[in-house]
């Protein structure tokens, strides 16, 4: 039902509201845990007395909505989790250091998928190049090479080069490194890439606050896995209000007024337009002759 309606409305919320220089498609992936109590929902494995699924997802950039989610238990990784994803070649997939796995990396990088993926720590790797820093984002952009895994372990894994830029982030005061398959993008554009993949955490935070789905009504796992995608569509049809509407909704906004007239009959595209203002009384029709 989600994807039905995903395939009819998904294209009304698309924008890119920040100008990247380019124009391939764009998923950011990540997963969210759901805590459960163990207790209750003894399927949902995660700790020792701790319960939760997992929300494995991959987010379209330009509409902010899932084009895929996996819910499994708590316990699993985040890389099998992101096994089955669909892909689209020429696309650019952006992830955090938890998907840094490299036989992945290289299924993706043979189906002709770009990734953009912030590397861990501990990587081992030999410098092949040292590319030239751009002259105005000298400041921000520490790094960018091109390398070649030096862990014969990994390096049997992903074989060929790969390019490293590594960026000061100012706000949190840290630099983030990353890697990538992609040797013609600037630098910056890598950076800004991965500068966007917390559009995704504010999805997830969107659908755990505004649709409540800490809580549940059921405690087997298909009464989980309903509410939560029940939760998804909900989030997609709200989106597409907020797309469709000329009034500047804010998400949360728009959840909260729709809670308050969810029992009121009115003109939908009319409240939505314009919600301060008192709609016009529709005409009686009289059905019975009047005597005076």
């Amino acid at each position: 039902m989600y994807f039905k309606l995903l395939e009819q409305l998904g294209q009304h919320t698309k924008e890119r509201r920040i100008k990247l220089k380019i124009k391939v498609p764009v998923y950011l992936l990540d997963s969210t845990l759901i805590s459960l109590c163990l207790s209750l929902f003894d399927w949902a494995t995660y700790r020792t007395k701790k319960g939760a699924v997992k929300m494995h997802t991959l987010l379209e950039y330009d509409g902010k909505l899932p084009v895929y989610v996996n819910i499994t238990k708590g316990s699993v990784a985040d890389n099998k989790g992101a096994e089955n994803i669909p892909l689209e070649k020429g696309a650019v997939i952006v992830a955090d250091r938890f998907y840094n796995d490299f036989p992945m990396l290289s299924i993706w990088d043979s189906k002709g998928i770009f990734f953009v993926i912030r590397h861990k720590e501990n990587l081992k790797f030999e410098t092949l190049q040292e590319r030239e820093l751009p002259p105005k984002g000298a400041q921000s952009i520490l790094k960018d090479e091109e390398i070649v895994l030096s862990n014969p372990l990994s390096k049997e894994k992903y074989p060929k080069k790969l390019r490293r830029v590594a960026i000061w982030d100012n706000e949190n005061k840290q630099t983030i490194e990353m890697i990538s398959n992609n040797f013609s993008w600037a630098a910056s554009t890598i950076a800004e890439l991965y500068k966007q993949r917390w559009q995704i955490e504010i999805f997830f935070r969107d659908i755990k606050q505004l649709l409540h789905i800490k809580t549940f009504i059921g405690t087997s796992e298909n009464a989980v896995k309903i509410q939560i995608w029940t939760a998804l569509i909900s989030i997609l049809i709200l989106k597409y209000l907020k797309s469709i509407a000329k009034y500047n909704w804010q998400l949360s906004n728009l959840v909260a007024f729709i809670r308050l007239n969810i029992f009121v009959k009115i003109n939908l595209q009319f409240w939505l337009d314009k919600p301060f203002e008192q709609p016009p009384e529709t005409p009686k029709n009289y059905y019975q002759g009047v005597l005076f």
